[in-house]
């Protein structure tokens, strides 16, 4: 009933929007929200279509959904890692802080024993970030949806989520509106909008940091909490070897679990994983690009180490292993969250098992032999998207060729 008075308004409402009304410019804004509470009643014309309940708003609802364990922990390892270092930020983030212990001293922000402590310290970080983010981001799409005449994209939500997960919790509100207006806009808006970016939004978005403001958004401060108070991240240590990981203080389980610095919500690979049964089983993400993407980083990984363990003069970085760059960086959220990317990724069946080895493979590459930049994940995925039309364009002329052959043969 209450849906029904919902739908009522909202058609009620909508018709100061339609062609020549005092609000059509703000038409994507009014199909954008009528449209995220109902299913739209349009349908499609013409002999050829698709008929699925599951639209391109649910889609990209369910990866949001999928995001929520990783934003969850993330969040948590924010508080911990902090209270950990006893470190209360000299800005307006520790004053709210300050303000909250004081009027509810029972939440215990500053105990790193206490989860919900250390998840509302968290919130104090990553909710202005994603708050902001969506602000600039829903801005720069109803703006383009008025210039192109279409409506406001789906695809944004996915990206607004994503991007707050992948940077660190200190980064500043005025590098957030930056990196997102140039990741909506250089990454897809001016290749028309979702579904005709060749880029990763979110990953160009990150990309614009690590290139203009390199030594904020990597290094040993990824993550910082106040006065260059920090703590390096295991990948800073991991092109030392694993004796440097564990005299740091790392473990395989608390890298496991996400209780490690690092981006906010890449820490945790359990949560990754639970994120992505829940992709394969509504079908979301390929299943092919994630596996492939594994075996070509896990198998060269594992090479690498039967490799050091034969030679005398071995990288350090080798000996590592799979099961330590399956859980350091952002190799587990990359692999299920921002290489699966249906638009920017390879279509074809073969070209996903091609573009998943491929960047799999690529980003241990990185992380052993290049001592300058440990991760690797983000600039690989962004070349993985570049090539993955080539792959594609490869895999479909090889098919051609082979039925060509079939047909001349009988």
């Amino acid at each position: 009933m209450k849906a029904r008075k919902l739908l009522k308004l909202i058609k009620r409402v909508g018709a100061f929007f339609e062609p020549g009304k005092p609000l059509a410019f703000l038409y994507p804004l009014y199909d954008a929200a009528d449209t995220f509470f109902f299913t739209p009643d349009k349908r499609t014309a013409g002999s050829v279509h698709v008929r699925d309940c599951n639209d391109f708003k649910r889609m990209m609802i369910n990866v949001v959904l999928a995001l929520i364990p990783c934003m969850l922990v993330g969040v948590y390892n924010v508080g911990l890692q902090a209270n950990r270092l006893e470190s209360v930020p000299h800005d307006w983030h520790g004053s709210i802080l300050n303000a909250l212990n004081s009027a509810i001293p029972a939440l215990g922000l500053f105990d790193p024993h206490s989860v919900l402590g250390c998840f509302v310290f968290g919130l104090v970080f990553w909710l202005p970030i994603y708050i902001v983010t969506m602000i600039v981001g829903l801005l720069w799409e109803i703006v383009f949806a008025g210039v192109y005449k279409h409506e406001v994209n789906e695809g944004f939500f996915v990206t607004g989520f994503i991007f707050p997960l992948i940077v660190p919790p200190t980064i500043p509100l005025w590098q957030v509106v930056l990196a997102i207006s140039f990741g909506v806009i250089i990454g897809k808006e001016i290749f028309g909008g979702t579904g005709r970016n060749f880029l990763n939004p979110a990953l160009v978005a990150r990309a614009f940091l690590f290139f203009a403001y390199a030594g904020q958004i990597s290094g040993d401060k990824v993550w910082t909490a106040t006065d260059g108070v920090s703590k390096a991240t295991p990948l800073s240590y991991a092109s030392q070897g694993v004796d440097a990981l564990t005299q740091a203080g790392y473990t395989l389980h608390d890298s496991f679990l996400g209780f490690i610095p690092g981006a906010i919500g890449e820490t945790s690979t359990l949560a990754c994983l639970i994120g992505m049964v829940y992709l394969l089983v509504l079908g979301i993400a390929s299943w092919r690009v994630i596996a492939s993407m594994f075996i070509g980083g896990m198998g060269l990984a594992a090479l690498l180490k039967g490799a050091g363990a034969a030679t005398l003069a071995a990288h350090p970085a080798f000996a590592l292993g799979p099961a330590w760059h399956f859980v350091l960086g952002g190799f587990a959220f990359g692999m299920v969250f921002m290489a699966t990317d249906p638009v920017t990724s390879a279509t074809t069946r073969v070209g996903q098992y091609i573009y998943g080895l491929l960047v799999g493979a690529l980003i241990i590459v990185v992380r052993t032999l290049n001592p300058a930049y440990p991760e690797g994940v983000m600039l690989v995925i962004l070349f993985g998207n570049c090539v993955a039309p080539l792959i594609d364009h490869c895999v479909v002329n090889a098919n051609i060729r082979r039925r060509m052959k079939r047909l001349q043969a009988r």
